[in-house]
């Protein structure tokens, strides 16, 4: 598994020396499970950007591998990118859910593939929590009423399209969530 993780990332093509480095040194002596390798290119006004997702099932975590094209600090306007391993207990996920969209469902055989996936997989490591000043309803109030707020897991969440990524990736993102439900809430 661990070689077709590395072929994965190399075939990917965005930075394949710094992915299969920051992968290594995340997997450490832990046994890949299944992974999924998700390269996207983005579009606004002014750039275009690069960024990369791999999730790696090991036999106790689930790895979320995010890279980013950055925008460069060097005086010469060099390139650079950033890295990002978010690592997160089997036992402690929460939950998963896939969404299956299909174009036109009245067509739909047992053997076609989905047009879209999303997979979000709740009990990641990064949580938001958005503060306001308490009232009691009372215009007029001016005593400090303390602060009101909520929580937010910030859940990961991959989608991949028929149209934009392909067939392959659709197939790899399902055989991934298989692994990766089987695997929720245990630990290994």
């Amino acid at each position: 598994m661990s070689t077709s993780l590395e072929k994965a990332v190399r075939s990917a093509g965005y930075y394949p020396a710094l992915a299969w480095s920051v992968l290594r040194t995340a997997i450490g002596t832990e046994k890949v499970r299944a992974h999924f390798v998700h390269a996207e290119t983005t579009f606004d006004d002014r750039e275009v950007r690069r960024h990369m997702t791999v999730l790696v099932i090991t036999e106790s975590r689930l790895l979320r591998v995010h890279i980013d094209d950055g925008a460069g600090h060097t005086a010469e306007g060099g390139h650079e990118a950033s890295a990002t391993v978010e690592t997160t207990a089997l036992g402690a996920i929460r939950n998963t859910a896939m969404t299956h969209v299909i174009h036109e469902p009245e067509h739909f055989t047992e053997h076609d593939l989905p047009h879209e996936l999303v997979l979000a997989v709740g009990g990641s490591v990064h949580s938001r929590i958005d503060l306001e000043p308490a009232t009691c309803g009372d215009e007029s109030c001016e005593a400090d009423h303390g602060y009101t707020g909520n929580m937010t897991g910030d859940d990961i969440l991959v989608r991949v399209s028929l149209i934009a990524d392909g067939a392959d990736s659709i197939r790899a993102l399902q055989d991934f969530a298989i692994v990766l439900q089987g695997a929720v809430g245990t630990a290994r």
